[in-house]
């Protein structure tokens, strides 16, 4: 008599501010020549409850065993959601935002010392008629944009992501994490050591505090699109555990 055969994992990928699903093309591609089932929703940002709800509501529709992957703020928004997500196996975080309980954004960033992204940004006004009350929300400056969010991208690149951004509500960098699901799945983190977005020693002090299994990569902020390979290789790692939390947990590797 066969044993039934285990359903695979859908990748859930969640991307951050400044970008949209576009950003993740090289690593859906990858995965996707791999075999994997991939979803790549938009993040609303405008604002983490609101958010997290949204990718929640994305996660609790997948009929089988879901990897969930957040770049930049969408690490803040999968912590938030997986936390009552039956189905997520796994958390994988590409320099990103794994908050505790009550902790913001902001809390992180103004614990380490700032980046270049700090003076790289401009505001603009939200009509109050929109969801959530009248606001600001903010964009890299087009002339800075290739210095502080893909310096390790061609230029010409650099300059269509620059033309290209989705503005992140400011009220997301304040919204408070609930319980945190890293604390009950396991977790594996791509510190990107070249990141002048999120402080790389942040970034660290996040994944150790999560017990990840860490991946060091000499990338910028921009790494899901500057190295594929090596996020993709995090990600099937994940993918292929079915285990509990702990299993290879703690352990770096370094691309």
């Amino acid at each position: 008599m066969h044993e039934p055969t285990a359903v695979p994992p859908t990748i859930v990928l969640v991307h951050g501010a400044f970008t949209d699903a576009s950003s993740w093309a090289r690593v859906i591609s990858l995965l996707q020549a791999a075999g994997l089932n991939v979803r790549a929703p938009a993040n609303p940002l405008r604002g983490l409850a609101q958010d997290a709800a949204y990718i929640r509501s994305v996660v609790c529709d997948i009929d089988a065993p879901v990897v969930l992957v957040g770049h930049g703020y969408g690490g803040a928004v999968i912590t938030h959601a997986a936390t009552d997500a039956a189905n997520v196996m796994a958390l994988c975080y590409v320099a990103a935002f794994g908050l505790d309980t009550c902790e913001c954004v902001l809390d992180i960033t103004s614990r380490f010392a700032p980046m270049p992204f700090a003076d790289a940004t401009r505001t603009a006004d939200l009509p109050a008629q929109l969801p959530g009350g009248p606001g600001t929300e903010l964009y890299i400056r087009k002339e800075r944009f290739q210095q502080v969010y893909a310096a390790d991208l061609p230029p010409r690149t650099g300059d269509v992501l620059s033309v290209s951004q989705r503005p992140i509500a400011r009220r997301a960098l304040t919204g408070r994490s609930g319980p945190p699901a890293w604390a009950s799945k396991p977790s594996w983190y791509a510190i990107a050591t070249a990141d002048h977005v999120l402080n790389p020693t942040a970034q660290r002090f996040m994944a150790q505090r999560m017990a990840a299994t860490e991946y060091l990569l000499d990338g910028s902020h921009a790494v899901v699109l500057s190295q594929p390979g090596a996020v993709v290789a995090m990600i099937r790692e994940a993918a292929e555990q079915r285990t509990g939390r702990g299993d290879g947990n703690g352990l770096r590797r370094t691309f």
